[in-house]
């Protein structure tokens, strides 16, 4: 079982613990993030397996809209941090509850994700050559 703790993220804050960041506001509240930007909350656990492990969960829930159905406001939709830490702790309980089959999850949805950036990146590079032929052909 995971011990994590979720805080209101403060740029000027140091942290030297394993964590990432969950952005809070916006109509893509609820994201994970490796890197902090303004508006998001801040996840801490206490060792990277954890971390990896709870950014997925994290992934899975923004993935399926799950926190639509939790976001305030009308202009600039946002989740408070106690409905956050609610809802993810009962979410982080279901997934360890069937541990292995997690893991399976884990470990498949970040080989699409690298396969996805590998993608990602030979389509930059057709795009680049198609414009590459495409200035020698007005030349």
């Amino acid at each position: 079982m995971t011990s994590h703790n979720v805080l209101t993220h403060q740029p000027q804050r140091t942290v030297t613990q394993p964590h990432f960041f969950i952005l809070s506001k916006g109509k893509n509240a609820g994201k994970p993030l490796k890197e902090s930007c303004p508006n998001c909350f801040l996840i801490t656990v206490k060792t990277e397996e954890e971390t990896e492990s709870l950014y997925w969960i994290a992934y899975t829930l923004w993935k399926a809209n799950f926190w639509h159905q939790h976001q305030y406001g009308s202009v600039i939709p946002f989740i408070r941090i106690s409905t956050f830490k609610n809802c993810f702790r009962d979410e982080v309980l279901k997934a360890y509850k069937k541990h292995q089959k997690h893991l399976d999850f884990v470990n498949r949805i970040r080989k699409l994700e690298e396969l996805q950036q590998h993608y990602s990146k030979t389509i930059d590079q057709i795009e680049n050559l198609k414009w590459a032929l495409l200035q020698n052909q007005l030349r």
